[in-house]
């Protein structure tokens, strides 16, 4: 039986690791989270507006705490359907994609249903515009080579629409193509030093094709090894001395999932989240040096708690 989408399974993971999450907290970060909704339903980004990017992290954390009112899945449906599909990028065809299921599962209506024609077929003809002769996927159709995030992003759409993309083995080459000495894997391919975040996207790709083998899940487990930093953290690379939500979440995730979840110290990495990037009022911020809190980084700081409550982290278990 085929495996459910990565982003459902991750989804669920998630929100069974955060059932252990104070009613008072969960509470304080479903009100930040609602507070960043607008007028036109979409949720702020950094910028002060709505943005389909961090609204699709909004959705994705209040679908983690749950009990969202209905009118918030109903303001996000209008501001969903103001936006053409057809004419966006592959990120935030991405992310219009994932919310458009986030809003049918919460009851808001299929965003899909009166769409005319082959839709689905054009949505993965729109995907595949951004292949590239080294197999992976540009960010953008004049883009001169495939990227490591973006190719992990359509592989991301390909199965929410029900399908893989279709040369699947090209796209293995293009991810083992991205590793470097270090163990670790670069976005571009003239890139030398590894970083943690597309580190993760291969790792994540690779497994949903059936190409992360146990030598690859060593050279990762080193690199995220050499890469953890002093705060008890992931830095985005081995150059930054200090850690963010966003690095410290892609790496935790992948040192569990090639079933090395102690690689880094449980204790140290619920402090520096709770202690110095989670608000008292709602919300986490991104680092030490960012002063405000965003959606995103809600998202972000809510999986490590999460990733931190499953089995795997839980004292005894083996690394």
């Amino acid at each position: 039986m085929a495996r459910l989408p990565f982003l459902v399974r991750l989804h669920e993971r998630l929100r069974l690791g955060l059932r252990g999450l104070e009613v008072e907290r969960q509470r304080r970060h479903r009100e930040f989270l609602l507070s960043q909704q607008q007028p036109d339903g979409g949720f702020r980004g950094r910028e002060g507006d709505s943005d389909l990017y961090y609204s699709a992290f909004a959705v994705r954390a209040l679908a983690l705490l749950g009990e969202a009112p209905p009118t918030a899945w109903s303001r996000l449906s209008k501001y969903l359907r103001e936006h053409d599909w057809r004419r966006l990028g592959v990120i935030d065809l991405l992310n219009w994609l994932s919310l458009a299921v986030a809003v049918q599962l919460a009851g808001g209506g299929d965003l899909l249903a009166a769409e005319a024609g082959d839709w689905r077929g054009e949505m993965l003809a729109r995907l595949e515009r951004l292949r590239r002769p080294d197999g992976g996927y540009a960010k953008s159709d004049p883009g001169a080579a495939g990227s490591t995030y973006h190719s992990f992003l359509v592989l991301l759409a390909y199965e929410l629409l029900g399908d893989l993309p279709p040369r699947p083995n090209a796209l293995i080459q293009f991810f083992y193509d991205r590793q470097r000495d270090d163990g670790g894997f670069v976005e571009i391919a003239p890139m030398r030093r590894s970083g943690v975040n597309p580190t993760a996207a291969a790792a994540a790709a690779l497994d949903i094709l059936g190409g992360l083998d146990d030598e690859l899940r060593d050279d990762i487990r080193a690199f995220l090894l050499e890469t953890r930093a002093d705060d008890g953290g992931f830095p985005a690379n081995a150059r930054i001395p200090f850690s963010d939500g966003l690095s410290t979440f892609t790496g935790l995730l992948t040192a569990q999932d090639i079933g090395s979840p102690r690689i880094l110290e449980i204790n140290e990495v619920r402090a520096l989240f709770e202690e110095q990037l989670e608000f008292p009022t709602g919300g986490f911020r991104a680092a030490v040096w960012d002063a405000q809190a965003d959606v995103e980084y809600t998202f972000y700081g809510l999986g490590v708690l999460a990733l931190l409550g499953t089995e795997a982290h839980q004292p005894g278990k083996p690394a």
